[in-house]
């Protein structure tokens, strides 16, 4: 299985003003933690990492340290993670037929995620993984008034990985450029081309840093697990 691993963010929500993924948890970057994941599932065989290319110096030093005997690449990534992950397939060998996709930012998603979802794409077109919505959902207006309360067991909070058969998710890309179709994940342009997308379970712990709050409870949940494996 192929990954890749969209890692050209800023931290303006971290209130840091450089990529979030070289933020410190636990004395190793937020993208040392992914990739640790990354290597340690079975089914994943090469590793492409797009990002800017400020960063890149920083990011070999991760994979020097990793010591990995996956061959792992670095992509220059584009303005918008729709245009980074554009760059990240044309970038994948030509003999690769499935790839994952997972934000960098996900750092706490568990070998055991990766392999479920590569197993799973033996079987389907495209998958997400995700969890069922806890919360009751309102949908609101401009005003600021409620709108609407879906039925909260038709929610499913999206994750990542992300997985899709190669060819079909190039197909689609390619079409969402000349229709000029803005996305905020892979999933979407496969349902604007009317394909579906199956769900895989996530994991609860399998959050996306984004704030100063979800780096203390990634910090709380490794610490958990690093006294759960001693």
């Amino acid at each position: 299985m192929h990954l890749l691993i969209p890692a050209a963010g800023m931290g303006r929500r971290m209130k840091s003003d450089r990529n979030k993924l070289l933020l410190q948890l636990l004395n190793k970057p937020l993208l040392a933690w992914t990739l640790a994941a990354a290597e340690a599932a079975q089914s994943i065989d090469w590793i492409g990492i797009i990002g800017q290319e400020t960063d890149f110096a920083d990011f070999q030093k991760m994979i020097t340290q990793l010591a990995s005997n996956k061959p792992i690449k670095l992509i220059i990534g584009g303005k918008t993670r729709q245009q980074s992950v554009y760059n990240g397939l044309q970038s994948l060998p030509d003999s690769a037929e499935q790839v994952l996709i997972h934000d960098g930012a996900r750092c706490l998603a568990t070998p055991e995620l990766f392999d479920r979802c590569s197993d799973a794409l033996r079987n389907c077109q495209g998958l997400i993984a995700a969890i069922p919505v806890k919360d009751t959902i309102k949908v609101v207006n401009q005003e600021l008034i409620i709108t609407n309360t879906p039925n909260r067991s038709d929610l499913w909070a999206a994750q990542t990985p992300q997985g899709f058969q190669v060819p079909l998710l190039k197909e689609c890309h390619h079409k969402g450029n000349q229709l000029g179709w803005e996305v905020t994940d892979d999933a979407a342009l496969l349902e604007k081309c009317q394909i579906p997308v199956k769900i895989v379970e996530g994991e609860e712990t399998n959050l996306k840093i984004t704030t100063p709050v979800d780096l203390a409870i990634a910090e709380f949940i490794l610490r958990q697990r690093l006294e759960q494996s001693t």
